[in-house]
């Protein structure tokens, strides 16, 4: 399928739908003798999968990981790995009353117009199940980039219109948001439980911090490190705007404030987000997304079916009221697989 292939020198591909026979991932490009195991992967998909809270969809997948090709020993041969997580609780029956309506917020109308045919079993290829794969493809990458010690922690960093004042990682894994502030978590989960209750749905902000990534790394123009970040959070269903550094807040800013100016010691500021003409600068690289709120809601939305007549559209079934906090392990796999080309590219620049 068109658009299902990311990457250079580090390149996955992955498959499945929703409620298909299964999703995983084809990765291309890892390092040989690279030590990966089955349990570090499943440790990052435990992180994603569902049915982890009462603010997450009901949904019981295991999302058992099964390492096909590419790992022998323990360890990666350089050949592709391909990597598959078996659906073992699809319901493509609850779908059938809404088969031919478009879904508002949904990509039944635009994969009807690409295609002219589309899978209606829970979003099919546009389901955020997909992204199962990529976290399955992140793991691999992070462990490529903890031999140069690299490291990616995201967060909610606000959500339902309440935003965290202090930032404390170690808070992250302590609430069920994935909130860097624990007062501001307690208070996001009061909020999704109210619009849950309402039959709706929030979304929030989502931030990204990554330490070790020496000066260097990207390239000028149409593969600089931030587009190719902001291409990969940008391809995630569920994401409508990408900043980097100080963001939109630039365009309020002179230049004067907004330069990162330098002394002996490095930049005095980080406005830029680590990155400078589209490579890295070896200052903390720094991102923000935007993420909607859930387009599945049970409350009555106006609609048409496939034959342009109007309708009343509820969509029953088992949905996050809230996608922030599942979505943070799918962000920090997408930016590890962007830094693993990267570095791997950079490699090849100086071999």
């Amino acid at each position: 399928m068109p658009g299902s292939i990311f990457g250079q020198s580090f390149k996955i591909s992955t498959f499945g739908e929703s409620h298909g026979g299964a999703v995983g991932v084809v990765i291309d490009g890892v390092t040989p003798g690279l030590p990966i195991t089955v349990e570090e992967v499943q440790a990052e998909l435990d992180r994603r999968k569902p049915g982890q809270s009462d603010i997450t969809t009901p949904r019981q997948e295991t999302d058992e990981v099964h390492f096909m090709s590419g790992v022998f020993e323990g360890k990666a041969t350089g050949t592709p790995i391909l990597m598959i997580i078996y659906n073992k609780d699809a319901r493509p029956s609850a779908y059938n009353d809404i088969k031919d309506l478009f879904r508002p917020g949904h990509a039944d109308f635009t994969f009807d117009a690409k295609f002219g045919i589309r899978d209606y079993r829970g979003s099919g290829r546009a389901s955020g199940r997909e992204t199962a794969g990529r976290v399955a493809a992140g793991a691999v990458a992070k462990k490529m980039l903890q031999k140069h010690d690299i490291n990616i922690t995201a967060y909610v960093k606000a959500a339902g219109g309440i935003e965290c004042k202090t930032i404390n990682f170690d808070e992250i894994e302590n609430n069920i948001v994935r909130a860097a502030d624990p007062e501001a978590a307690k208070k996001i989960v009061e909020r999704i439980l109210e619009v849950k209750e309402q039959k709706n749905s929030i979304g929030g902000v989502v931030e990204c911090r990554v330490t070790g990534v020496p000066a260097g790394w990207g390239d000028p123009v149409f593969d600089k490190l931030d587009a190719d970040l902001a291409k990969g959070m940008m391809s995630l269903g569920a994401v409508k705007g990408f900043e980097v550094g100080s963001g939109f807040k630039c365009a309020e800013m002179t230049g004067i404030e907004h330069n990162d100016w330098m002394n002996e010691d490095g930049f005095e500021t980080n406005n830029a987000g680590g990155i400078l003409g589209g490579i890295s600068n070896g200052n903390e690289i720094v991102f923000r997304l935007a993420v909607k709120p859930t387009s599945s809601i049970e409350a009555p939305q106006d609609t048409v079916n496939k034959d342009g007549k109007a309708v009343k559209c509820i969509t029953e079934g088992r949905h996050d009221p809230i996608i922030c906090p599942r979505i943070v392990p799918v962000v920090e796999a997408m930016t590890a697989i962007v830094l693993a080309d990267h570095m791997k590219r950079q490699a090849a620049l100086h071999a």
